[in-house]
């Protein structure tokens, strides 16, 4: 089944969001009928906030492992999920920030406590990454709060020590991190401490995107501290947009409500237009390490 996907452009930017989550429920439909008939290729997944239930076709991973080290338990799925549902490699996730108050503020009386909030968080990142047949592991620090400063860099030489023992566990691995597209203290970490263990290979952060992580100071600022050893590429997941907006439902707690979801797929169609012509409609960025 072939799901006509809608684009954001002059005439449909304001109905994207209406438009992407009708075609969303036909896709998620259509795999409910295949999983009611047993094709074991597709597992149900339900979001541990609303409880609803989607379906998902399980990836079957192969080649080169690819260690990932994510700053929060949405980032990687926001940024750079589509890349690994269109071409599936085995994962191992770390998330380095795990103890959070962080959810939308329309649910903050359900999750009042740091505990609460972070057992949602964990569950959110396990059913998020269950498709992908992802391995996961935890840091256990606390994400930066409100109003950011910098952070420190004793607890920079802290997390990298702890991520290089996880480095040397996966000898084989390649590492994936954000490229730090954000003032974000704990992004500007992540991407620090995987610099400094080899990491050659970025994601473009999307979590921030709607406030300031893309906003036009932001960019300069990402050129200034990258220069010219940062070289752009894309990855087209038109086909799998919508396995990652199912991905997204996951992580209710911070893309609230589900109409709110749009955002990165509305990017990922903007992202798009530097493919070539004749291509896909939606694209992930990322970025790798030149030698000057």
């Amino acid at each position: 089944m072939t799901t006509p996907l809608p684009a954001p452009d002059a005439g449909g930017i304001y109905t994207f969001p209406d438009d992407l989550l009708r075609a969303h429920q036909r896709w998620t439909d259509h795999l409910a009928e295949r999983h009611r008939a047993h094709d074991h290729r597709v597992i149900e997944l339900k979001a541990p906030h609303s409880g609803h239930p989607h379906f998902i076709e399980l990836r079957r991973p192969s080649g080169r492992p690819v260690l990932v080290i994510e700053p929060h338990h949405d980032d990687f799925a926001l940024s750079a999920s589509g890349s690994f549902l269109a071409r599936p490699l085995p994962l191992t996730v770390v998330t380095v920030f795990t103890r959070s108050r962080s959810v939308h503020p329309a649910l903050e009386t359900t999750y009042s406590t740091e505990s609460a909030v972070s057992a949602l968080r964990d569950r959110e990142g396990a059913a998020a990454l269950a498709p992908l047949a992802a391995k996961r592991l935890h840091l256990d620090h606390k994400d930066a709060d409100p109003p950011y400063r910098p952070y420190s860099q004793d607890l920079l030489d802290q997390v990298t020590e702890e991520l290089r023992d996880i480095v040397r566990a996966h000898p084989d691995a390649e590492l994936l991190a954000p490229a730090a597209v954000t003032r974000h203290p704990d992004h500007l970490l992540v991407h620090d401490a995987a610099v400094r263990l080899g990491c050659r290979w970025f994601w473009e952060d999307l979590a921030f995107w709607s406030t300031y992580a893309l906003a036009g100071c932001d960019q300069h600022l990402f050129r200034a501290r990258g220069g010219p050893t940062l070289a752009p590429e894309l990855v087209d997941i038109t086909e799998v947009v919508l396995d990652k907006v199912t991905v997204l439902r996951m992580h209710g707690s911070q893309m609230h409500p589900a109409r709110k979801m749009y955002r990165p797929i509305r990017h990922a169609w903007t992202t798009a237009a530097d493919l070539l012509v004749g291509t896909g409609t939606y694209a992930e960025r990322f970025y790798r390490t030149e030698s000057l």
